[in-house]
């Protein structure tokens, strides 16, 4: 009996336990489809499931909400829905559910991006309380990846007037491994473990987020072991921790799922001279900015989709630094010294990196007689002021780096309109034809030589001067385990894993 005890006693130890983590900004919304910042957007994912995902390596798509699926012929699909799911409020979960979803996603309530998404479903039906049936106007090339896409309660969602700012998306019912039981602005988030989750309750009790701007505040928190899981910054990494912080840290290095690029404003007449975004790209010494900013810990980006991928066109360079072409280009449209080409960048401060990247970039460009001015902004306030209502001349900003791209969501002339991702107002028919042509291809290698098509024409558009991909450094606690780090990061068997005292 008292070996049993103990072993109890230890389980319990172990199981109530809490994973800190830092978040530099607040969420904005917690609902699924209007989350649209990176940290709605992970808080979310912890919440909220999707019928499909991939699996631990990215190379398959495996059920989610869905226990499995059939596809009836070119164009229609079927969902055959877990028995066993509930929503945290103990409502079940069920195809009503998963057809109100795609439903709401489409409603003139809600403005959101991923509305485009579901572009080529022509009808989704509930065959049955547990089946879904999908039908695509087309055979279409992501028409799995779609449902990835996080699945919101009919129950409490289907009388709701104002989507947009409903309480749910303060107070969000999911049917995720973990629900919301704290959210404290500026402060603290805690989400607890879902006793009833469909796979299992995880074994780590509670996840807390600590919102905190600042990021040496973070870095400096993570050194006295306040935060489990945290990134390093390539600086942190090569001089300010010491061998006795890897006695309590292990590290992860990977190339990261994102890049960061200058984005001009195409609707601004000045940047509509195909020279003078060549000028600005001859300008810019991509190298230097990797040298300078990650110590060798990333690398220069050639395009929009990642680097080793199907999509990755190997045949396009990185522009090289080339200051006397730039001038030339700058002089044949109308500018000199007497006229100097000038602009604004503007970015936000949730990232440490970026300013610092916008005054490598003044520097630079100054050489070719450029004036760039800076304005960094508050995350929230630089969505909401600049970037939504499209009021910039450049901005420095980010997006993820796809396993299977989509690139109608940004590039593609139709999502130039509110809510959308092509907030630069990027158009080219040719483009446009190519991402028409790709959905279509269900074959991957084929459709691999078409995305790296729209690889080269967006490259040399240079309606995004493509930067730089820093290395992801995460550094996790040795006392949680199981960690098994594969090209889809290392969260996918987060369920599973344990702390240890």
């Amino acid at each position: 009996m008292k070996i049993l005890l103990t072993f109890l006693f230890l389980m319990t130890a172990v199981i109530a336990s809490t994973l800190h983590l830092s978040t530099s900004t607040n969420p904005s919304r917690l609902n699924p489809l209007l989350a649209t910042d990176s940290a709605s957007s992970e808080i979310a994912g912890f919440i909220f499931n999707g019928l499909v995902k991939y699996d631990k390596y990215g190379k398959k798509i495996i059920g989610d909400l869905a226990q499995s699926y059939e596809y009836k012929n070119d164009v229609t699909l079927v969902f055959h829905l877990r028995t066993n799911v509930k929503w945290h409020d103990g409502e079940a979960f069920t195809a009503d559910d998963v057809v109100f979803t795609y439903d709401l996603i489409h409603s003139p309530k809600v403005v959101t991006p991923y509305t485009s998404t579901f572009r080529m479903v022509k009808s989704v039906k509930a065959l049955n309380k547990y089946t879904v049936e999908v039908v695509y106007k087309k055979p279409y090339f992501k028409a799995l990846e779609t449902w990835m896409m996080s699945v919101v309660p009919k129950h409490i969602l289907e009388g709701e007037e104002n989507i947009m700012g409903s309480s749910f998306n303060k107070k969000p019912i999911g049917t995720g491994p973990y629900r919301l039981t704290k959210l404290e602005f500026s402060k603290n988030i805690e989400l607890t473990a879902f006793e009833e989750y469909f796979e299992h309750k995880p074994y780590i009790e509670k996840i807390s987020f600590h919102v905190i701007a600042d990021p040496t505040t973070r870095f400096l928190m993570l050194k006295s072991k306040q935060i489990d899981i945290g990134s390093l910054e390539p600086m942190q990494l090569e001089r300010q921790v010491k061998k006795r912080f890897f006695k309590t840290y292990r590290k992860i290095e990977q190339i990261s799922h994102s890049y960061t690029y200058l984005g001009f404003n195409l609707r601004n007449k000045k940047f509509q001279d195909s020279r003078v975004r060549e000028a600005l790209s001859l300008g810019i010494n991509r190298q230097e900015l990797v040298d300078i900013l990650f110590l060798g810990h990333g690398q220069i980006c050639k395009g929009p989709f990642l680097p080793g991928g199907p999509a990755f066109n190997n045949e396009v360079r990185a522009p090289m630094l080339d200051q006397n072409k730039a001038r030339s280009l700058l002089k044949e449209a109308g500018y000199d010294k007497n006229h100097p080409f000038e602009f604004e960048i503007v970015t936000s401060n949730s990232s440490e990196v970026r300013p610092y990247a916008a005054q490598i970039i003044q520097h630079q460009l100054a050489k070719i007689g450029v004036k760039v001015n800076l304005r960094v902004m508050e995350w929230q306030a630089f969505l909401n002021m600049v970037v939504f209502p499209r009021e910039f001349d450049t901005v420095l900003l980010g997006w993820s780096l796809s396993l299977s791209p989509d690139p109608y969501l940004v590039w593609h002339s139709d999502n130039d309109k509110p809510g959308a991702f092509n907030f630069i107002g990027y158009k080219n028919a040719k483009v446009d034809a190519l991402i028409n042509k790709a959905e279509g291809i269900v074959k991957r290698d084929k459709l691999a030589l078409v995305q790296q098509e729209i690889f080269k024409r967006v490259v040399d558009d240079n309606a995004y001067l493509f930067l730089y991909i820093p290395n992801s450094i995460s550094v996790i606690d040795k006392k949680i385990s199981p960690i098994e780090p594969t090209i889809n990061g290392f969260w996918h068997n987060q369920i599973e894993w344990r702390i240890s005292e």
